[in-house]
């Protein structure tokens, strides 16, 4: 992976360059891809983080560490660019060897064997079994999903977790809301409304009648959690464990939990209750004290999640990241604060928020109302377009932003829609392929050439091999915003970047075996590229279409 490398080499001709001018090097050394205008690969911000400890001008500062870089054998041009910058062109040689790895194994490609060893949990989805699951569901499916695959790409360890309430108020009324339908009656206050409560108490069979609130409630948390399962399923997302919160009350984590705070000082009694005391605590997210035992000494939903978190970390996992829907976002600082509590740093736990989706079909708005037990299913939207266009189009958004989700634009073949676009680039670069064999210019016997920088010197061709160098990059970027965001750009911008090259270049010429082959070699570093990003995204990378 020529950027690793290359950056490795920099960071060595910089620390060597900084020792001799008496500067300190920051500790975050990043590689930036430039602006479009610039006529460069990579530019780096260095001098401008050095500037002000070393009393230096950036500028000044830029001159210099561009000379040092210049010789770097990677390199073909290194300049200093204001207002502190040192733009860098690469060697299209490099750029070609770069090409040529990707196509020998383009499944370990993006990997970073020389990044943190992180031993990190991911919880999503997480929705209570009182209901199917919704479209926003997707939206936590494929953030979590993505980030699951993308983080063990890069060499992380990682395990995917859906955490099921099945105990307390809210399983409570469902079985009431259940026992209720089944008898013909409306479900009680604060019940569960919607059709999906008539239909689940209709479909159990005839020895219903004579069930309980409690066995209506059993009953149904199996079997809507079974359609859970089978809408993750349909969605491409499995996960490594499905936790019970049934399982921490049967081995009494709550109790223990509850005695790991109440050591550490971090508890106390009043009214009754018992409390979390740490909205004096230093630099406390939260701005009160919670209750974790009720007067009535039943528990609170608040010290269940705490268990449940300090049975993630004596599992051995150092992180812990949850992705919960917008109507959490209250939550989270009380979480943060009782993490501190149990004695864990900042670090150690993360949230990530994603933001509510409007739908539309077209013009027209879908209405979606949960408390009216009225609202769009997430399988029904993977029904009518496609689990691709689903996590495609969640995939292309940050997490804190709104989405605003087009059924139409999502089923378009055209350009138009973004999951199309990009693999259709890919089906056309496999057809491709297949008229190269048919001319003889590729097959078992005649694999790819190697790496030719004088064959693929064109615009066009050097957009594609350093658009290809960035992938793993951009596998760290994610990383680094726990968003899949950036790599559904890169997918898309990548695709992008071949319809020029295909418009301009002819690729199968058997008047020019030479070229055509090398070309090959790019159409194929192109297309692996591609199915990867796809590929981690959940998206399928399709040969026709």
């Amino acid at each position: 992976m020529i950027l690793a490398s290359l950056k490795k080499s920099l960071i060595i001709r910089a620390e060597a360059w900084a020792k001799d001018a008496g500067i300190q090097l920051p500790a975050d050394l990043p590689l930036a891809a430039p602006p479009p205008h610039l006529k460069c690969d990579i530019s780096l911000p260095w001098p401008l983080a050095m500037a002000r400890c070393a009393k230096r001008p950036p500028l000044e500062l830029a001159r210099s560490l561009a000379q040092a870089c210049a010789s770097l054998p990677e390199v073909e041009s290194s300049e200093p660019s204001p207002p502190g910058f040192v733009n860098i062109r690469l060697r299209n040689s490099g750029l070609c060897a770069n090409l040529k790895a990707v196509t020998i194994n383009p499944d370990d490609y993006g990997r970073d064997p020389d990044g943190p060893a992180r031993k990190v949990v991911i919880e999503f989805v997480s929705a209570n079994p009182t209901g199917p699951l919704h479209l926003a569901s997707g939206r936590g499916a494929t953030l979590g999903d993505c980030l699951v695959r993308v983080l063990r790409r890069l060499g992380r360890e990682v395990s995917s977790e859906y955490y099921v309430n099945d105990a307390g108020k809210q399983v409570g009324r469902l079985g009431l809301s259940l026992h209720a339908r089944r008898h013909g009656q409306e479900p009680p206050e604060k019940g569960y409304q919607g059709q999906y409560v008539v239909d689940l108490a209709k479909s159990f069979p005839p020895e219903a009648d004579s069930w309980t609130p409690e066995r209506f409630q059993q009953e149904g948390i199996k079997a809507l959690l079974e359609t859970h399962r089978e809408d993750m399923d349909a969605f491409g997302v499995s996960f490594d464990r499905w936790f019970m919160e049934s399982e921490l009350h049967a081995k009494g984590a709550l109790e223990s939990t509850l005695k790991k705070l109440k050591d550490r000082g971090m508890v106390y009694e009043k009214e009754g209750a018992v409390w979390l005391g740490t909205a004096a605590a230093e630099q406390s997210e939260d701005d009160k004290d919670r209750v974790l035992i009720k007067a009535d000494g039943s528990s609170t939903y608040f010290l269940a999640d705490i268990a449940y978190h300090e049975d993630k970390y004596g599992r051995g996992f150092r992180e812990a990241i949850d992705i919960w829907g917008a109507d959490h976002h209250g939550y989270v600082p009380r979480m943060k604060a009782a993490i501190a509590a149990l004695g864990y740093p900042p670090q150690a736990f993360a949230v990530i928020i994603h933001q509510l989706i409007h739908l539309y079909r077209g013009q027209e708005a879908v209405k979606m109302s949960k408390r009216a037990g009225e609202f769009v299913r997430l399988r029904e939207v993977v029904d009518e377009v496609g689990k691709d266009a689903c996590r495609f189009f969640f995939a292309l958004r940050t997490p804190d932003s709104h989405l605003n989700f087009d059924l139409e634009l999502a089923k378009k073949q055209s350009s138009e829609n973004p999951v199309y676009y990009c693999q259709y680039v890919h089906a056309r670069i496999c057809s491709i392929f297949r008229e190269a064999a048919k001319q003889g210019l590729y097959g078992p016997q005649l694999p790819l050439p190697g790496p030719n920088g004088r064959l693929l010197d064109s615009a066009e061709e050097r957009a594609l091999l350093l658009k290809i160098a960035w992938f793993p990059e951009t596998l760290k970027e994610c990383e680094k915003l726990l968003s899949p965001h950036p790599l559904a750009n890169y997918v898309l911008e990548l695709a992008g970047l071949y319809h020029p090259f295909y418009e301009k270049h002819r690729v199968v010429d058997p008047r020019d075996p030479e070229v055509s082959r090398a070309r090959l070699l790019l159409c194929a570093g192109v297309r692996d590229v591609i199915a990867q990003g796809l590929g981690l995204m959940g998206v399928s990378a399709p040969e026709q279409m």
